[in-house]
């Protein structure tokens, strides 16, 4: 009897760590919801009439209902993707990298090309900005230079964030660690005041960073060009070029209201790797996987105006169709250059 009870027992625990490891291995299974997760420079009310023209044409290549899940920080973004909670998402590079780390399933469907149309040019830039009325104070013998930023107050977008925290904190490490002063300097010490800056800001999304700048709450700081170019003009010099000056256009959506009219320059500018769509093929499955892509893709795709918004439009879109860009398919070793810049 007591073996009896002893099997019985252990019957009964076995079912029962299986039912909460899911009963499949941990593996989510693929539902008729297709979920997907915006990352705050794409959640705001701007964007909102591209999100759903993507979620009706996916829903329609796919039958399935589309649902957008909206955040405020890159952190939860890249976990709902990272734990089956979302099938796709628009990310960074960096963040991307970090998603496959920590989860294999997670695969690049498509990427924005360059004006080409191919990936030869399919990058975008990474911005050091200050205020217009301040740039004098970063100059060196008339020249910008990195020295000038030590013990200042900067605004970086996330720690996740490519162009607003990896490609902007990477060039200041190879300047600084130079010096015999901050030769130990790391990635971490940038992320708080008192090792090279007095102060560090996040501003949750590229254009809560920029804000950061221009209502003197930060001295200098990271953004990129595409996050916020339906908000600023080009007002002298040539665009994505050292010493440009922007100006936030008199009409300007939010968080830019606020700040209509005011102006910076940049004083580094780097191109970075364009932004993958990826999903999770633990929860979307192949045969999704195969329709997704077909439609980002596509010429359809292409070249619907609510999702790539001709150069001299007043819309906003996600993109800005300045030539032939367009989604193209792209292989996870595309984003091995963004690798390095951890190691």
């Amino acid at each position: 009897m007591k073996t009896k009870f002893m099997f019985t027992m252990l019957l009964v625990l076995t079912v029962l760590l299986t039912a909460c490891a899911g009963g499949n291995d941990g593996v989510a299974e693929v539902d008729d919801v297709i979920k997907m997760v915006w990352y705050p420079n794409e959640s705001g009310q701007d964007m909102k009439s591209s999100r759903e023209e993507i979620g009706r044409l996916i829903s329609e290549a796919t039958g399935k209902k589309v649902e957008h899940q909206l955040t405020t920080d890159y952190a939860i973004a890249i976990e709902t993707l990272v734990n089956n909670n979302a099938d796709i998402a628009f990310t960074g590079s960096q963040s991307y990298v970090q998603a496959k780390n920590r989860n294999d399933s997670i695969h690049t469907i498509a990427v924005k090309s360059g004006e080409s149309g191919t990936l030869e040019d399919a990058k975008y830039h990474s911005w050091l900005a200050v205020n217009v009325d301040e740039q004098d104070k970063y100059k060196v013998n008339g020249e910008f230079s990195l020295d000038t930023i030590a013990d200042k107050k900067i605004s970086f977008v996330s720690n996740s964030s490519t162009s607003g925290f990896k490609v902007p904190a990477s060039n200041v490490l190879s300047h600084f660690t130079q010096q015999e002063k901050y030769a130990d300097l790391t990635q971490e010490d940038l992320m708080e005041g008192g090792s090279l800056f007095s102060q560090v800001l996040f501003g949750s999304s590229h254009q809560g960073s920029a804000v950061n700048l221009l209502t003197g709450n930060a001295d200098v700081a990271a953004f990129c060009d595409t996050c916020v170019e339906d908000y600023v003009e080009i007002a002298e010099g040539d665009e994505n070029t050292v010493g440009a000056v922007y100006h936030v256009k008199d009409v300007a959506a939010e968080p830019f209201n606020t700040v209509a009219g005011k102006e910076f320059t940049l004083m580094s500018v780097t191109p970075v790797l364009n932004e993958p769509f990826v999903v999770n093929m633990d929860v979307i499955g192949q045969e999704d996987f195969d329709k997704i892509q077909a439609l980002l893709t596509s010429d359809e795709f292409a070249n619907n105006e609510k999702i790539f918004a001709p150069v001299d439009s007043e819309q906003s879109a996600l993109f800005t169709k300045k030539g032939k860009e367009r989604l193209i398919a792209v292989e996870d070793k595309w984003y091995d250059p963004i690798r390095e810049l951890s190691k």
